[in-house]
C-alpha cells in the first residue's frame, strides 16, 4: 500500500514539474521574441548619402553639399568633402558679373540657393532648341554652366578674361533676371557718355544726377553689351571711370572697342573718367 502511494505520488509530482518546466519555456521564449522584435522594429539601419562631385580640375573638386576639397581627402564611402571651411564659398569670383577663375569655387558658388533658385533652373533649356531637355537640378546646371559658357568668349576660341567660369543664367533662358534687373533701374536713365566725359557732367548736361549706387548694376557685362558695342570683348580692370566702353582710336594695348567693369567696388565714381573711354551712367 505504501509502495503504490509512493508511486502515485511520484508521477504527480514529475507532471506538476513538467506542466511548469513548459509555463517557464513559454514565459522565456515570449520574453524574448518580444523584445527581439521590438529592436527589429525601432532600430534600422539608415541610408548613407552618395554626394555627387565635378571631375573638372587636376587637385580641387566640389560636392553636391557646397563644399570645395582637394581629391584626396574626399571620403572613399560617401564621395563627399569634409565639411570644414566655408559653405557655398565663392573665393576667387565676381558677384556681380558671376564669373569665377576657378570651376570649383563657381560650382559651389552657384549652388547657394540665395543666388541659384532651383524653380528657374528647372524651366532652363540644355540647349537652344526649343525641343531641348532642362536640368534635373541646381548641381546639373551649375557644374555645365561653369564649364561652357559662349558669353565668355571672344571670337569662339579666346576667353573675356581669367573670370571665364560663370554661372550666370542664359539671357535667352528665362526673363526673370533681365526683370530683375530692370527692376533694380526703375526711374534710372542710363546714359552713355562722350569720350572723356565723367558720370557726373553727363547727368548734368541732361538736368540729371549721377545715383552711384547704381553703378554697380550696370558693372557688369550682361548691362554693358545692352547698351555699348563691346565689340572686341568684356574686361576685368581696375579704374574709377567704368563702367566703360574703350574707344575705337585708342591705343592698341588698352583694347579698343573692349568693354571694362571694375572688380573692386569700392572704387567706382560718378566723377571718375578716362580719355579712351566713354562710360555707362545712371542718372536720375
Amino acid at each position: 500500500m505504501c509502495l503504490e502511494n509512493f508511486r502515485l505520488c511520484s508521477l504527480l509530482m514529475s507532471k506538476s514539474s513538467m506542466r511548469w518546466s513548459w509555463i517557464f519555456f513559454q514565459f522565456v521564449f515570449l520574453h524574448c521574441f518580444t523584445t527581439i522584435s521590438a529592436i527589429r522594429k525601432d532600430i534600422g539601419l539608415q541610408d548613407k548619402r552618395i554626394c555627387r562631385t565635378t571631375i573638372q580640375g587636376r587637385y580641387l573638386l566640389s560636392d553636391d553639399n557646397g563644399h570645395v576639397c582637394d581629391a584626396l581627402s574626399v571620403d572613399p564611402s560617401s564621395r563627399c568633402c569634409p565639411q570644414r571651411g566655408e559653405k557655398f564659398s565663392c573665393h576667387g569670383c565676381n558677384l556681380i558679373s558671376r564669373c569665377c577663375n576657378s570651376y570649383e569655387f563657381c560650382v559651389t558658388c552657384c549652388l547657394n540657393p540665395a543666388r541659384t533658385r532651383r524653380e528657374q533652373i528647372l524651366k532652363v533649356k540644355i540647349a537652344k532648341p526649343a525641343t531641348a531637355a532642362t536640368y534635373a537640378g541646381v548641381f546639373d546646371f551649375c557644374t555645365a554652366r561653369c564649364r561652357h559658357n559662349s558669353e565668355s568668349l571672344v571670337h569662339e576660341n579666346a576667353y573675356l578674361s581669367d573670370f571665364h567660369h560663370c554661372f550666370s543664367q542664359p539671357s535667352n533662358s528665362s526673363g526673370a533676371a533681365i526683370m530683375n534687373i530692370d527692376a533694380r533701374l526703375a526711374g534710372i536713365n542710363v546714359i552713355v557718355g562722350k569720350q572723356g566725359e565723367s558720370c557726373d557732367s553727363v547727368c548734368k548736361s541732361n538736368g540729371q544726377s549721377c545715383v552711384l549706387n547704381k553703378l554697380l548694376v550696370l558693372n557688369q557685362c550682361d548691362m554693358m553689351q545692352k547698351f555699348l558695342g563691346c565689340k572686341s570683348a568684356c574686361l576685368a580692370s581696375v579704374g574709377v571711370d567704368q563702367p566703360a566702353e574703350v574707344v575705337d582710336d585708342a591705343p592698341k594695348h588698352l583694347n579698343p572697342g573692349a568693354c571694362l567693369y571694375t572688380q573692386t567696388h569700392s572704387v567706382l565714381s560718378c566723377d571718375g573718367s578716362h580719355r579712351h573711354t566713354k562710360r555707362l551712367c545712371p542718372c536720375a
